[in-house]
């Protein structure tokens, strides 16, 4: 199929081009073209087809029907809802009655698909978690139809962690974040859209609560020393050792829970884990 690239894609009603064999190319009412199949329109109706059907398990979303960016301007103002204060967020519309009474320990800043958060949502089924990401993903909902009574415990909600995580969540209410594979933002002027700084670090501190704990993990290694660095630099953070973490059930998931992981894995790509502690009180 002959692909032509352009800054915009066409979205149009299903209607006005489901019985077309191709999209007609070079509309003047069009900022872009892109050349449609018949076959394909075909594949998704069925899929959602199978999704909606009453007698049929609902099927997972598939990479090949989302198309978005590969990369987010993090500093860019998109069009998301988030509460005006944590009071404000109503959780039981991701968790249903269940929540009440207790609040969201983990999150998973830049989950993806959710690939982590379904691992430890078994692996600890009494505790909420949350997954942040920029772009939307959909999975969750997904795997609770195929999986009656599981995965309740976890929710993805399309957010930007660097602007709106004071509108979800409290001083001291997590006790365990993750960012694993982060955008690398290779350019040194992009280096302040990188979601691990000094800054970001002490706000990441306050929702932390003491001996709370941070993963990391990334195949880029100078992201990684930079990660490293702005966590040493930092006078509420400790970095923990292997033989600290030798003890830990999460460790072992950081590496291909994940999409991107898997990814890493299938090129056969390095890996660069750290894990930092959140001190009680600064060093000194």
């Amino acid at each position: 199929m002959d692909w032509k690239p352009h800054q915009k894609a066409v979205e149009l009603p299903y209607d006005s081009f489901k019985n077309m064999e191709t999209f007609p190319l070079g509309l003047s009412q069009f900022s872009s073209s892109v050349l449609l199949f018949k076959p394909k329109i075909m594949e998704i109706e069925a899929s959602v087809s199978s999704a909606n059907g009453s007698n049929k398990a609902t099927n997972l979303p598939q990479k090949k029907f989302f198309r978005q960016r590969a990369h987010a301007n993090p500093r860019s103002d998109h069009f998301i809802d988030y509460p005006r204060t944590p009071d404000d967020m109503n959780w039981e519309q991701y968790f249903g009655p269940s929540v009440a009474g207790k609040q969201i320990e983990f999150l998973d800043v830049g989950c993806g698909y959710g690939g982590l958060l379904v691992k430890l949502s078994t692996l600890y089924p009494e505790i909420l978690m949350c997954g942040l990401e920029l772009r939307v993903k959909q999975k969750i909902k997904a795997l609770r139809d195929q999986h009656p009574g599981q995965y309740d415990n976890v929710c993805c909600l399309r957010s930007n962690a660097m602007k709106y995580l004071p509108n979800y969540f409290r001083k001291h209410q997590l006790s365990k974040m993750f960012f694993l594979y982060p955008d690398p933002h290779f350019k040194t002027v992009k280096h302040k859209w990188r979601i691990i700084n000094t800054n970001l670090l002490s706000e990441y501190a306050y929702f932390l609560r003491p001996g709370g704990i941070i993963y990391t993990m990334t195949d880029v290694e100078d992201l990684h020393n930079w990660m490293v660095q702005a966590f040493e630099k930092h006078p509420l953070y400790k970095r923990l050792t292997d033989e600290e973490l030798a003890t830990d059930p999460i460790v072992p998931l950081l590496g291909d829970t994940t999409e991107e992981g898997q990814k890493v894995n299938r090129n056969k790509g390095s890996m660069f884990p750290a894990v930092f502690m959140r001190l009680e009180k600064p060093r000194t």
